[in-house]
């Protein structure tokens, strides 16, 4: 498995720790966005990236500058893949949607985005991360089912590892 890299933006923690417990289990380098590495996208064929949604639908704080630098990065060949945290009760209308607007950032750049995941066992009502009944990536629910979140994390790995090649 070639390297992997997470590049996190995180407010409360949560991305932080579950950014931390995957490079753990992949053997991934960690950047926190709101630190601008841009300059690190291009040394990876392996990008993660994780944000939680905030508000309806908006992007995490320090995801605001660095999805320009996304959006501005030749992904061309590389493998991506996605993970957030939303609050599926009080939000449910827009669970998640941090995930969506990274995808839309990067589903035209040439890169593979792999990781998405089946609705089922998620209480909400609508997402921008949801295309034909699977999310885009890995979403995860602190506030309503932080029960899951160890063995939805385990499980998002084991379907990564064969991507990052």
């Amino acid at each position: 498995m070639s390297k992997v890299a997470i590049f996190y933006g995180s407010t409360t923690g949560n991305t932080e720790t579950a950014a931390k417990q995957l490079a753990e289990k992949l053997g991934a380098d960690v950047f926190d966005v709101a630190n601008g590495p841009a300059d690190k996208l291009a040394e990876y064929n392996n990008l993660i990236f994780g944000t939680s949604t905030w508000g309806v639908g908006d992007l995490q704080d320090d995801w605001e500058t660095f999805i320009s630098d996304v959006e501005g990065a030749d992904l061309n060949g590389k493998v991506v893949a996605i993970f957030g945290y939303g609050d599926g009760m009080t939000y449910g209308d827009s669970f998640v949607d941090g995930i969506g607007t990274i995808y839309e950032a990067v589903k035209d750049k040439g890169c593979k985005v792999v990781g998405a995941i089946d609705t089922d066992g998620y209480d909400y009502d609508g997402s921008t991360a949801e295309i034909d009944g699977k999310f885009v990536g890995l979403p995860l629910d602190e506030e309503n089912q932080c029960d899951m979140t160890d063995d939805r994390i385990d499980a998002w790995v084991e379907q990564l590892k064969p991507e990052f090649v």
